[in-house]
């Protein structure tokens, strides 16, 4: 049994309880087993006391949206917007192999781990014929860190050939994808409520996807009972093409292959309009927002004040890390908070509110929040402890404020189903150098010739 005190709490749970000066206290089994103000009182057995004097606890972050791959290619196509920067880095991971995607997942989940999350997604969807079971290369890279990960089948079968985007021999033959989606299901998920390991379905998005695959995607995904992801409405691109292709919006593209829905979350929905979010908030369709990722493309600011006012889930996601080099799931709280403030103004998200999309939020878009995303009685122990006395933090007496609106903060603790993943700031699994050896030597091995 862990105890937990003398911290300041932040639950995130649905009346936003907080203590000043409190306690968690986490069974054997990983679950919480108390928390509120004061000491725990007396707890009998063995024991982990830890004292979190100058800290504050919070639930886990979930990262909803990411492709890890992509740690292998960072700092390429700086300039450009979305479309051109695909078409640059495309025939770079038409190279991708088991072992470059295994060494690129292990960097992007260490680093995620110590920027304070505790359950991340991956939306995989580029498989090179020759390259290895690249899926189960980063499942393993998630067991190393020991986070609890939601790797998604991702799927192209649109190539330039047809008006797609990518490159025709990076993507697959429809009925091929649809049958490794589902194998990838079978061998993989494991529904239960305390798993560290689910699959989702995810074709890539309306650019690089036939309506076909689309469409059977969404049927196999609920015969088998997992949920759905795609890229929606990131950047007025995409808006052009599924007007031009489909004659309509793509929310309204969604919907006629049955893609909205309470088992549904998006990527970006950047350029949403007051329909879409409407739609989106009827059908409990959730949306992964990507702030730093969208500044990085250039791709606009998403409309997040009006998407929570219509009860949509808005989770967090850092994305690729092409595209957001800092993968920095922590600080993308205060980025979250910025982007909805230069929209609406300062009333636009508050600190607490950002809290809630990074954790609450998104265990709600992976169809989490029955376990984790918040610090209650009987859900699991994801949770992290972070040091906010040191000079960076000084004199900021809201310790959520401090969180959000200060630098980074260090992880003192990160605790997934009351297991240590990080301590001390320093990664309990894994070793953060070797960690950076095999990323070196895969984007090495990607880059070369080029």
């Amino acid at each position: 049994m862990i105890v937990i005190e003398n911290v300041a709490v932040a639950t995130v749970d649905a009346a936003g309880t907080e203590h000043a000066d409190g306690h968690v206290v986490i069974s054997d089994d990983g679950r919480i087993v108390a928390v509120g103000a004061g000491h725990a009182g007396r707890y009998h057995g063995p024991l982990r006391h830890i004292d979190g004097t100058g800290c504050l606890v919070t639930p886990g972050l979930v990262n909803t949206h990411h492709h890890l791959y992509q740690w292998a290619t960072r700092g390429l196509a700086l300039d450009d917007t979305l479309f051109g920067w695909l078409t640059t880095l495309y025939p770079i991971w038409g190279r991708l192999d088991a072992e470059v995607v295994g060494a690129a997942a292990g960097a992007g989940l260490g680093w995620l781990a110590l920027s304070g999350c505790t359950t991340s997604m991956d939306h995989h969807y580029v498989f090179p014929r020759d390259g290895g079971d690249v899926l189960e290369a980063e499942i393993e890279a998630a067991r190393g860190i020991g986070l609890r990960f939601h790797p998604t089948r991702g799927s192209m079968d649109l190539g330039q050939k047809d008006g797609g985007l990518p490159p025709d021999n990076i993507v697959e033959d429809t009925d091929a994808a649809l049958a490794a989606t589902e194998a990838a299901i079978d061998r993989w998920h494991d529904p239960s409520p305390d798993a560290m390991l689910q699959i989702a379905v995810a074709p890539c998005s309306p650019f690089s996807v036939t309506s076909r695959l689309m469409s059977d995607a969404a049927v196999l995904a609920r015969r088998k009972g997992v949920r759905l992801h795609t890229h929606l409405a990131e950047t007025g691109d995409e808006e052009d093409f599924c007007r031009e292709r489909f004659g309509c919006t793509p929310v309204e593209y969604a919907e006629r292959l049955g893609w909205l829905g309470e088992d549904v979350w998006l990527a970006h929905g950047v350029h949403l309009d007051d329909a879409a979010i409407a739609r989106l908030g009827e059908t409990g369709t959730g949306v992964a927002h990507c702030p730093s990722s969208n500044a990085r493309l250039g791709a606009g600011m998403a409309r997040v004040r009006e998407l929570l006012d219509h009860s949509v889930s808005v989770g967090l996601g850092v994305d690729g890390a092409a595209s957001q080099e800092a993968s920095h799931l922590g600080s993308e709280l205060r980025q979250a908070l910025f982007t909805a403030r230069l929209r609406g103004g300062p009333a636009a998200m508050t600190a607490r509110e950002a809290l809630a999309i990074g954790t609450i939020g998104g265990a709600r878009c992976l169809g989490r929040q029955d376990d984790i995303g918040s610090l209650e009685r009987g859900k699991l122990a994801d949770l992290v402890m972070w040091r906010l006395d040191e000079l960076g933090h000084d004199g900021i007496d809201d310790k959520v404020a401090a969180l959000v609106f200060g630098p980074p903060a260090t992880v003192e603790l990160a605790l997934v189903g009351g297991r240590a993943v990080v301590e001390r700031g320093a990664l309990v699994n894994a070793d953060a150098e070797a960690l950076t050896r095999a990323a070196r030597r895969a984007h090495r091995k990607l880059m070369k010739g080029l």
